[in-house]
């Protein structure tokens, strides 16, 4: 009985492992296996017991014997334990990298019985490998400087500045389009700069109103107005030792700039509410799409304050300035958005690069990244087509097209038809036919839901 209940146990223990588990004799035939090892394989028990392991077709755990043409088991060979990280390959086919431990069995005269097996899956721990590779490339790779992508030469000029940038103390100051990356610039100045292993606190100023800025900047005491009810910190205090990134910071009103201008000044703060000042070490990195010197003159901002936020300016180019860059931004970014959705798309064809190249991009790097999204999703091949490019990409002004009647008898409509007719099919031809670009006739195509197959064969 006592016998019968410790079986039980044991078997209750092996079922509920996470690893997968496999006993087998010495001609390594397969005694038994837990429901893991049958999760892990695909396997189930009534198939793998009385089976020889070779069914796992492991790349590390067979060798041919000497003279002879049979497989056996090294784990006999070695008559010990070992680990080793081999592949094995699954009922369906597929490989799965695993971490074997395998041990013999003997028993009470010291005579081998079996082996025992454990293997543990790395299917994750290899994925996350292969991720941190990729991103370890993108923060490394010549073409770019912490993560941030460019061979131009305005771009390279930006890299020796934020590299300059990083080495000194002053405040610097990003100026450049919604969604050039400026926020990115600022971070690569901290993660290259002597402050890199202090906080780096981020402030959207224009998302705030004047007096919810001011407290998110230097902090309120309790009462202070209504709602405070306790003593918070501001972001300065937080940044304290490191480095504070005022985004949009033309747009901070004229009375929250005297408050900015004595930070830099004094290196101090005031509560909202206190009088009493707070010494802080913060080195100030600040971003603005707009031009600071035109709100100088029209009296919209601090001439005092510009001067001390202006030490060290970096311009980014927008990305229509900076076209030579696009293919290896569109590079790393569907290499990202490999990562991220697990599509096995590789790329982009000529045809697409070809729309992207004559699009002005006004979004810059956030709507290349968003148009590539779009891609991702609309793709259901190995390579993004220029059917797969949002509308507006195709519009070489970048403003959507309304879109047209859809009517059997729509003139525009019938003429693409037509001449998709004349040319066979070939885009090239009938863009030609209609006097119009091939990004045009692809958008019309795609507006008029025209199947390109269906008209050629409907003669």
């Amino acid at each position: 009985m006592i016998l019968d209940e410790q079986s039980s146990y044991l078997k209750s223990v092996f079922d509920t492992m996470m690893d997968g588990l496999m006993v087998v004799d010495p001609e390594g035939t397969i005694v038994s296996v837990n429901q893991a090892m049958e999760a892990l394989t695909g396997y189930s028990k009534k198939e793998l017991i009385g089976k020889d392991c070779s069914v796992f077709d492991c790349d590390n755990c067979f060798r041919s014997s000497r003279g002879k043409k049979t497989k056996h088991c090294i784990l006999f060979d070695r008559e010990g334990f070992f680990r080793e990280r081999c592949t094995l390959k699954r009922k369906n086919g597929t490989r799965l990298v695993v971490l074997k431990n395998a041990t013999l069995l003997k028993d009470n005269k010291g005579q081998v019985i079996g082996g025992v097996e454990t293997l543990t899956d790395l299917s994750e721990i290899i994925e996350k490998d292969r991720k941190i590779g990729h991103f370890h490339r993108m923060f490394t790779q010549k073409d770019g400087l912490a993560g941030i992508k460019g061979k131009s030469q305005s771009m390279q000029r930006v890299f020796e500045l934020i590299r300059n940038a990083a080495k000194s103390d002053f405040p610097v100051i990003i100026y450049g389009e919604s969604g050039t990356g400026k926020e990115m610039v600022a971070a690569a100045i901290h993660r290259l700069g002597r402050r890199r292993k202090a906080p780096f606190i981020k402030v959207n100023c224009a998302a705030l109103s004047e007096s919810l800025l001011e407290s998110e900047l230097f902090g309120h005491v309790k009462g202070a107005f209504t709602g405070a009810d306790r003593l918070r910190k501001g972001r300065f205090e937080a940044a304290d030792g490191g480095e504070i990134f005022l985004d949009e910071v033309g747009d901070i009103p004229l009375p929250t700039q005297v408050k900015l201008l004595r930070v830099l000044q004094e290196k101090e703060i005031e509560r909202v509410g206190d009088q009493k000042p707070i010494k802080i070490s913060v080195r100030v990195i600040s971003a603005t799409r707009r031009d600071l010197q035109q709100l100088v003159e029209k009296d919209e901002f601090r001439d005092d304050l510009f001067y001390r936020l202006n030490v060290v300016p970096i311009n980014i180019p927008p990305l229509r300035e900076r076209k030579e860059d696009l293919p290896l931004l569109v590079e790393t970014f569907v290499r990202e958005l490999q990562v991220k959705t697990e599509k096995p798309i590789k790329g982009i064809n000529r045809e697409a690069m070809e729309a992207m190249w004559a699009y002005t991009w006004p979004g810059n790097i956030r709507e290349l990244i968003n148009a590539l999204e779009y891609a991702f999703v609309t793709c259901s091949e190995r390579v993004i087509d220029v059917s797969n490019l949002p509308d507006t990409v195709l519009c070489t002004e970048g403003i959507k097209m309304p879109r047209p009647h859809s009517g059997e008898d729509d003139p525009i409509k019938m003429q693409v038809l037509s001449a998709l007719k004349q040319a066979n099919g070939e885009k090239k031809k009938a863009a030609e036919i209609l006097g119009i670009s091939r990004q045009a006739l692809w958008n019309r195509i795609r507006k008029y839901g025209i199947e390109v197959k269906k008209t050629i064969t409907s003669r």
